[in-house]
This record gives structure tokens, C-alpha cells and sequence, in this order.
């Protein structure tokens, strides 16, 4: 055999390893994130759900390698971004900040169609955020046994703002209704600050606003902070007991944060944004940051964000129930 022979031999045969292994784009097409991704938030922008979504986003860019862009969605308590997050494709390209009403807003609205818990696969859950319970500084009720005894020996209901029908402050509320044997009446406002403007003016008696909103107030002698909603107390309100403590044992409820995508993403997508986030909610910065606004970081895993769905769902369909709420 001829060394030319040899050389086209060798030549053909090299030809036809390189013809099996794909292109540098083809790679790049496997690999995820090939592009931007888009994170969802269900309020408009200046409140913390938008603001969590880009601290988030800002740091997740930085180790997946692309954009990942929010995108607000206002309307209907996050509905809007909750339907579209449960109709997009799922690919790992659309994602959504998740915050209390994409388990209750099935319980409370009309024509929700989705399934909280099937609609969605779960990623982290990155915040726990309590509320606290105010009153009026003229309610003759300074800690909450007075306030439980005030509200059961009065022929009306003790008054409770809240800043909407569905919100944290609100079915805060509501459970401790049940969990108390106590009786409340709702009254949502447009916001949290009609509702605590109202409660500061003695138009309603109480509320359950977030710590950073009520800390002022209650410092300036215009609130008594009565109780906190989590199971722990607040490092922002280390004097205030919790409701569990101070007489309803197994109270622990509030507002959170999390991540989610459409149901029915790749197992492997899921677990890589799941641990990334996780890592992003360990971040010195990340965490001062959200403490600094009354939330618990947790930053958990996709199974462990699974479970507190179907928990939380679980837990708010039986408290509507016995509280009477009704549709909206």
C-alpha cells in the first residue's frame, strides 16, 4: 500500500469520526440555558415580590451564563402570571416568583381553573414572610389573651383591615379565627396603605400588616404590636411574642416567596435552578437583604418546595371552609 493510499485512508477515516460528533451549536442547543429566561412576577413593580424576583434574577443571570429577565404580569392577586407560567412551555425558559395566592387564589376566586400543586413543578422556596398583628392604640386589649377575651365578649366582631381579599394580612386573620374560636369582620382594602391608615385613625380595630410596614407605627405609640404570625419570633421585633407563645399553640402562618415553572419540566432543569437558587439564598447579601424586610430565607429544594405546596394548600382549603369565605 502506497503512503498516499495510507494518507486517504486515514483522511476518510478521520472524515467520518468527525461527521459523527455534532457541531459546537449543536452542543450549545443541549445545553440549558441556551438563552434568556424569563421570570414572571404576578405584582407591578416597587414592592418586594418584584424586588425578591430581581435580586433573584440578577444572581441566577450570573451562574446559569444568560439573562434571566423579569417580566411583570399585575392583576387578580398573581393570577395573571400563574396562568401564564401553567400555560407556558415546559422548557425551563419561563418561570415565575410565586407568593401566597397561587394556592389560594383556586380557594377564593371564581373561574381559577389550575391545580396549585398539579399545574406547576416546584424549584425552591425561598422565603417565609410573617406578619404581625396590630390594634388600634384606644382597643382596651394590650397583649393577645386581652385581645382574644375582648373579642369573645363583645355582642360584634372585632374589625379587621387587610390589604385585599386573599392576602397574607387577611387570612392571617382568618385562621386565627378558627384556631381561636373567635369571631372578625373582614374588611379589605385596595392596598395596605388605606387599610393601615384606616387602622391608625380608629376606623377599623385590627389588621395584620407585614413587619416593615407596621415597625414605624408601633414605635411611634400609633400601633400596639400584639403578636407575630410565625412560629419563631422576629429579629426585627425580638419583644414581641409570637402568637403560638402567647396563647394559640400551633398558630404559624404569613406570606412567602418561591420559585416555580410549568408542570412538567425536565427533572434535570429543575434540579440545577433549584440548587442554584438554593446557593443564591445562602449569599450573606441576599439574606441581609431579605431580613431587612421582615422575610425568613430558607432556600430550599425542589421536593422540599413540592411539599410545602401541597401543605399549604391543604392547610388554606380547610381554614376557607371553616371561616365561611366566600368566593370572590
Amino acid at each position: 500500500m502506497t503512503k498516499l493510499v495510507k494518507r486517504r485512508k486515514l483522511l476518510f477515516a478521520a472524515l467520518a469520526i468527525m461527521a459523527e460528533i455534532p457541531a459546537g451549536p449543536a452542543f450549545a442547543q443541549d445545553r440549558y440555558p441556551s438563552r434568556p429566561v424569563k421570570l414572571l412576577v404576578g405584582f407591578a413593580p416597587g414592592g418586594f415580590t418584584d424586588v425578591a424576583a430581581r435580586i433573584i434574577a440578577q444572581k441566577l443571570s450570573s451562574s446559569l451564563g444568560q439573562p434571566v429577565v423579569v417580566e411583570n404580569r399585575p392583576g387578580a392577586n398573581g393570577l395573571i402570571a400563574s396562568d401564564a407560567t401553567a400555560h407556558a412551555t415546559a422548557d425551563g425558559y419561563t418561570l415565575m416568583l410565586a407568593s401566597i395566592g397561587l394556592t389560594t387564589n383556586p380557594l377564593l376566586m371564581k373561574g381559577v381553573h389550575y391545580d396549585p400543586v398539579k399545574a406547576f413543578t416546584p424549584i425552591s422556596l425561598l422565603a417565609m414572610v410573617p406578619n404581625v398583628l396590630v390594634a388600634y392604640p384606644g382597643i382596651q386589649a394590650n397583649n393577645l389573651t386581652e385581645l382574644l377575651k375582648l373579642a369573645r365578649s363583645r355582642s360584634a366582631p372585632l374589625t379587621q383591615a387587610s390589604a385585599g381579599s386573599g392576602s397574607p394580612g387577611h387570612l392571617s386573620g382568618a385562621l386565627l379565627q378558627v384556631m381561636a374560636d373567635i369571631r372578625l369582620d373582614h374588611v379589605p382594602y385596595k392596598g395596605s396603605g388605606p387599610a393601615i391608615n384606616d387602622l391608625v385613625g380608629g376606623h377599623v380595630d385590627i389588621s395584620f400588616p407585614t413587619i416593615p410596614t407596621a415597625l414605624p407605627l408601633i414605635r411611634a405609640g400609633k400601633l400596639k404590636g400584639i403578636a407575630i404570625t410565625s412560629a419563631k419570633r422576629s429579629p426585627l421585633m425580638p419583644d414581641v411574642p409570637t402568637i403560638a407563645e402567647a396563647g394559640v399553640p400551633g398558630y404559624d402562618t404569613g406570606g412567602w416567596y418561591g420559585v416555580v415553572g410549568p408542570a412538567g419540566m425536565p427533572k434535570e432543569i429543575a434540579q440545577t435552578l433549584g440548587s442554584e437558587i438554593s446557593k443564591i439564598m445562602r449569599m450573606p447579601d441576599v439574606k441581609e437583604r431579605f431580613i431587612a424586610e421582615g422575610a425568613e430565607p430558607v432556600g430550599s429544594n425542589g421536593a422540599d418546595m413540592g411539599t410545602f405546596l401541597v401543605r399549604d394548600t391543604e392547610r388554606w382549603n380547610s381554614v376557607v371552609k371553616a371561616a365561611h369565605i366566600a368566593l370572590q
